[in-house]
């Protein structure tokens, strides 16, 4: 076969790849397709990931923006283009990301919690623990979450059911995309961490009796494009760990949390930080701050909302 006849072959095959519905379809150092299949839309979440989401749904829309931006060599041209959509009512706060929870792509459920190192994309598959091992808010650990993830480890595209414990524990620095927790048991999340940033991007937790992030480890957690529904604390700094301290730095941007508490708890003594941004919190509960310890007695709270130094807000809103 001709060598043009190869290469008009490999651009066609290349032309019509779509990324599926919930897949990967856009961001910095992607080189896999930039359209999504019928039925879904490729949405811009950060300069680094941008998902396919059903069209119609999951996403409400007010006014949609791009920005086309074009690379040219003396062999070949790239075009990308980065939508970003408006939420609407969000009254300048949050933007461009999901309220609703995803079609489940099927579900399983394990007898013990998954262990995963490298990266794991869940297709939107609903996991669950069976047997049971929910007991709300009594203490549990690791074993009974329904995913561990090892230093470095990535999970994205999954729905966590309500009868796992713990949700994801991360033993190390970890990335969440596109996690959804549809009903929330004693943590969603558990950072364990001794240093570096855990990323949680895009998803959402719905029903969380108490925190949705439990952040014992130190270092940073950034928080973006996340909805939480029904919750007690979006992360809180652990109050009375053993041997507790910090600082543990928590990144708020782009997040609405409504019918809940605070979005963040912060030990001032131990020089947590709490940088809220581009956000929305229906009560405008924003921050609470507490004298943390390590003897597990109960950490007395000194303040609420933000003192411009441990607890910072900008473009916030009560209009979710």
């Amino acid at each position: 076969m001709k060598q043009s006849t190869l290469l008009l072959l490999a651009g066609a095959a290349l032309a019509s790849a779509q990324s599926p519905l919930y897949g990967q379809c856009g961001g910095v150092g992607w080189t896999g397709p930039t359209t999504c299949v019928s039925g879904a839309t490729c949405v811009y979440s950060n300069d680094y990931y941008s998902q396919c989401i059903a069209s119609g749904s999951g996403v409400t829309t007010a006014k949609t923006t791009t920005k086309t931006s074009t690379t040219k060599t003396s062999t070949t041209k790239t075009t990308t283009t980065k939508t970003t959509t408006t939420a609407a009512g969000s009254g300048g706060g949050a933007t461009g990301l999901t309220t609703v929870v995803p079609a489940s792509a099927g579900s399983t459920t394990l007898p013990s919690a998954k262990v995963i190192s490298g990266t794991f994309d869940g297709g939107m598959v609903k996991y669950d623990r069976n047997p049971k091992v929910c007991e709300e808010q009594s203490e549990t650990g690791e074993e009974d979450a329904m995913f561990i993830l090892e230093a470095g480890a990535t999970i994205k595209n999954v729905l966590i059911g309500p009868n796992q414990a713990e949700g994801i524990h991360c033993r190390g620095t970890c990335t969440i995309q596109n996690v959804w927790w549809l009903d929330v048991c004693e943590d969603a999340l558990t950072l364990l961490q001794a240093s570096g940033t855990s990323y949680v991007i895009g998803g959402g937790a719905l029903h969380a009796a108490d925190k949705i992030v439990q952040f014992n480890g130190r270092g940073t957690v950034s928080i973006k494009n996340f909805y939480a529904n029904d919750y007690g604390k979006v992360v809180r700094s652990c109050g009375n760990c053993s041997g507790n301290g910090g600082p543990r730095n928590i990144i708020i941007d782009n997040v609405v949390a409504v019918d809940g508490g605070v979005l963040c708890g912060i030990n001032t003594n131990y020089g947590d930080t709490c940088k809220i941004t581009n956000s929305c919190q229906d009560d405008g509960k924003y921050c609470d701050r507490y004298t943390g310890n390590s003897s597990g007695a109960e950490p007395p709270k000194i303040g609420s909302g933000p003192d411009g130094t441990y607890c910072t807000t900008s473009n916030v809103s009560t209009s979710c």
